[in-house]
């Protein structure tokens, strides 16, 4: 293991960090990829405030997931990678294919570059988006379900998900045989923060805590913390059963944004006092909606619907054990405190 040397793409996102610091700790050698030169100094520093101190053990290689440069030497003597890199803005474009096309390029590009060299499995990190969203089931989402990219209504990052993963099965099943891939699916993954890089799970508990959310969407969301989600990656990369399958990621069921509101106000006391768990009827929703970039976003077909998945695959076949989904949540609070990305409240 110790001369084992692995890719992770997308180095300066909250994820892929978190899955450098679990390689590193567990003796691996790591090339992750960034766009600017500039961003390795915010790595190691993020790290070292981890306890990490990666030394040469890191590598940093330059990529775009829109540039074929630089790709076979990122790959280049490398026995496994993690695709982790996926463009995943707070807001969404206007053009799907800005989401698109960077998704399911660059998860080819990578793929594409570890085939030539010789890499031996892929771990693709995917979403839930790609399997929970365009169609109803009548019980929990699982691995056997795939996103509708034709449902009416259906948002681009859904869709830029669903596009990348089936692209890389379909690679994989073609020009990559050979070339060994499995999947993990997570949902909205949150937990402690080693830098200031928010993803958008993240920006909803910074505007909880804020107070910038006055009132909440009947909305719901299935909740991972990230250090299992990256704890998933490692166990997806090494076991053998892993190989040609998805995994999806969940804590347990899903759970309302006022539910989220609540378990903050319940883990973080006097600080999330301005975290509001007071909820909008979905007809005001849709009504602001017309007026309202936001409301519009916010006022979609899964408005009010109740729903939810379930991870035995992944505790079954890989001895996969989340932590519960408030000890993620109020992990987030305190990174987001610590850091000082949410001011205190005034006394």
């Amino acid at each position: 293991m110790a001369q084992d040397r692995v890719l992770v793409t997308g180095g300066s996102g909250f994820l892929a960090g978190h899955c450098i610091l679990s390689l590193l700790q567990a003796g691996y050698r790591v090339r992750t990829t960034l766009r600017k030169p500039a961003g390795e100094a915010a790595l190691r520093q993020a790290l070292a405030g981890a306890g990490i101190d990666a030394g040469d053990r890191l590598e940093i290689a330059i990529c775009d997931l829109m540039d074929d440069a630089g790709w076979d030497a990122a790959a280049a003597g490398c026995t496994h990678v993690l695709h982790v890199a996926s463009p995943l803005p707070a807001a969404a474009p206007k053009d799907e294919d800005r989401l698109i096309r960077p998704a399911r390029e660059g998860a080819l590009r990578v793929l594409r570059a570890a085939h030539r060299s010789g890499v031996r499995r892929v771990v693709l990190t995917s979403s839930f988006a790609a399997i929970g969203y365009g169609r109803a089931v009548a019980r929990p989402y699982d691995e056997r379900d795939w996103t509708d990219t034709a449902a009416s209504g259906l948002a681009a990052y859904p869709k830029s998900k669903t596009l990348a993963e089936r692209a890389a099965w379909d690679f994989v099943d073609g020009e990559g045989q050979g070339l060994e891939l499995a999947v993990v699916n997570p949902v909205g993954i949150f937990g402690p923060l080693l830098g200031p890089d928010l993803s958008a799970s993240i920006l909803l508990v910074q505007a909880m805590l804020n107070g910038k959310l006055k009132a909440l969407p009947r909305l719901m969301f299935g909740v991972v913390d990230v250090r299992d989600v990256a704890d998933l990656h490692l166990r997806a990369m090494t076991d053998p059963a892993a190989e040609g399958e998805r995994f999806l990621a969940t804590a347990g069921d899903f759970l309302t944004m006022q539910q989220i509101a609540q378990a903050l106000k319940d883990g973080l006391g006097e600080r999330a006092e301005r975290v509001s768990t007071r909820v909008l009827p979905d007809w005001f929703i849709r009504l602001a909606g017309r007026f309202s970039a936001a409301a519009r976003q916010a006022a979609t077909p899964e408005l009010g619907r109740r729903k939810t998945a379930t991870s035995a695959k992944a505790l079954a076949m890989l001895g996969w054990q989340p932590r519960p989904a408030a000890e993620a949540l109020v992990a987030t609070g305190e990174s987001l405190f610590r850091l000082g990305l949410v001011s205190p409240p005034r006394p």
